[in-house]
């Protein structure tokens, strides 16, 4: 089929490499947000898919918003047999959808209709998922709830971040999407109305949102640390500046901390929870790379009583 590939960030880029060493689908363009500020200097960059893309010798569309008049009518003048997506990041008006004979068929990092949005995977780690996957559905003007072509399970491990279930979706969703492309071509594969039971929404994680509240339980720390990892931070507060948290280990042997109550030890830091206490391995402070907990403990001299979200 002759295919426009639409994505934007570092995760499209598997899916998209995928499609184009197939050897049965031409990538004719490839749609992707602007070029957007980044670094120090506020530079423009393009994204990873419209670099991926150049590399590729891949005509490379970036229109500002996809009702654009002039990216429509170029999207006419390739005239794609179908338009795969992976993580684009702006809303296809009805006149987009349509251009398409096969339409637009989205890959989305979950077991549809679980978590639908824009953050599947955090929202699946802070729930506690055991399993969780990638689903392939023909893209409605409803959020993530068209007809499903296919999915691929992947389980959770206990030390995930969402960093690293995002990865490995990424890579287990570029086969899927192009053997969901090659069951589309030869008429072999369906897609399916998604069930109305199991619903749930994934909507955007704030920086807000990844605030530590310490009298929550442990698990519930832990996943938020881990959900919020690499993006956007979970984060915490010491001596009025924020403390950004990037690996924690739960004790449940440990009960005898307060929630916020740190605890010094030679080579460890532990706070306490809502439940029992957890250590604290990799942090960040404000301005600062990240470091081991037990090293950035030593650099600024906790005294007895200090407590993580004053």
């Amino acid at each position: 089929m002759r295919l426009v590939f639409a994505g934007t960030p570092e995760v499209a880029v598997p899916a998209l490499d995928a499609l184009i060493a197939s050897g049965r689908h031409e990538v004719a363009a490839v749609v992707t947000r602007p070029d957007a500020p980044a670094g120090r200097g506020r530079r423009l960059v393009a994204s990873p898919v419209a670099e991926r893309a150049d590399e590729a010798g891949i005509e490379v569309l970036k229109p500002n918003r996809p009702r654009d008049e002039d990216f429509l009518a170029r999207l006419r003048d390739i005239s794609p047999d179908c338009c795969p997506v992976v993580a684009y990041g702006a809303l296809l008006p009805r006149v987009a959808l349509d251009i398409p004979a096969h339409g637009w068929v989205n890959l989305h990092f979950s077991l549809l209709p679980a978590w639908r949005g824009a953050a599947p995977v955090q929202h699946s780690l802070l729930a506690g998922d055991e399993i969780t996957g990638a689903s392939t559905f023909l893209i409605e003007e409803g959020l993530d709830s068209g007809p499903v072509y296919g999915t691929v399970t992947e389980q959770v491990r206990p030390t995930d971040t969402s960093g690293d279930l995002l990865t490995r979706l990424a890579f287990a969703g570029a086969g899927l999407l192009e053997a969901t492309m090659d069951g589309i071509e030869d008429g072999t594969l369906k897609a399916v109305p998604q069930p109305s039971e199991g619903v749930t929404l994934a909507p955007k994680i704030t920086v807000e949102d990844a605030h530590v509240d310490w009298a929550a339980p442990a698990l519930r720390v832990d996943r938020m640390v881990r959900a919020c990892t690499p993006a956007p931070g979970a984060w915490t507060s010491f001596r009025g500046e924020r403390l950004k948290l990037i690996q924690v280990t739960p004790l449940p042997d440990r009960t005898d901390l307060a929630p916020g109550q740190l605890s010094i030890g030679k080579n460890n830091v532990y706070v306490g929870t809502g439940s029992y206490a957890v250590e604290l391995v990799w942090v960040q402070a404000q301005g600062k790379k990240p470091m081991r907990a037990a090293d950035w403990a030593r650099g600024v001299r906790i005294g007895a009583g200090e407590t993580l979200g004053n």
